[in-house]
């Protein structure tokens, strides 16, 4: 198994055990994380592996992070809502979800493309730059993505899409839920270069200011990733792995 791959299982490993104890009552809201040199001592795993865990932890509302002081745990009153358990691994579940953006998605995009300023812009391409960042370390880039549709999100100039999507959480990237075992990391590796492809096109028609393209952008775009999970569950449901 590659380093990579091996740090990516480390980091969700860190992840669960993180999350079962917030979720069980063991760090209650406002309790501050462990420190990085902690975990790091307790779990045996490298900084870099407990970095993207909490990041992770924070995409997903659990934790939220201050600047010189850490990371503690969110205040669930404030944090979002959910439609799908964020456990959630249930390939049905992922299809809903992703039908649902596609729905929604879509027309943030070409509202993007008709309101977004250099202002709203700069966001998206930095998001853009870090999916690549995340790319090019041999990394999965879900969080990084997530930041990219909530960047297009934000650039709308309606708080309800971004908060939309922060209901949903960093789930709606399906990758952070289901890990595809059909695939060899070469596979992997190229699909989320195509994904990339698709992001660039995305923000290309964004940035021209074209509604139309940027709506069928995001829409291809979606759609692609939808019809991928739903071969993936016929595969299931014909007993194929």
């Amino acid at each position: 198994m590659a380093d990579r791959e091996i740090a990516n299982n480390l980091a969700e490993q860190v992840m669960a055990r993180l999350s079962a104890d917030i979720r069980g009552g063991r760090l209650a809201p406002g309790a501050r994380l462990p420190t990085e040199q902690a975990l790091t001592e307790e779990l045996g795993v490298s900084r870099t592996v407990v970095r993207e865990a909490v990041a992770a932890l924070r995409a997903d509302g659990l934790v939220v992070t201050r600047r010189g002081s850490g990371a503690y745990v969110a205040d669930p009153a404030a944090g979002p809502f959910r439609i799908v358990p964020p456990r959630a691994s249930s390939l049905s579940d992922i299809l809903n979800v992703m039908e649902l953006r596609l729905a929604v998605e879509v027309q943030a995009a070409g509202l993007a493309a008709e309101r977004a300023g250099r202002k709203q812009l700069a966001p998206i391409r930095a998001a853009l730059r870090n999916v690549d960042a995340a790319l090019q370390r041999g990394e999965g880039a879900v969080a990084e993505d997530f930041a990219f549709h909530r960047a297009i999100a934000e650039a709308t100039g309606n708080d309800q899409f971004p908060r939309f999507l922060a209901y949903l959480g960093s789930h709606v990237i399906p990758r952070q839920s289901v890990r595809l075992k059909v695939d060899t990391p070469a596979e992997r590796r190229l699909y989320l270069e195509r994904i990339q492809v698709e992001h660039t096109r995305i923000v290309t028609a964004i940035a021209d200011g074209g509604p139309v393209e940027a709506r069928r952008a995001m829409r291809d775009h979606l759609t692609r990733s939808l019809e991928r999970y739903r071969k993936l569950a016929g595969g299931n449901r014909n007993g194929r792995r």
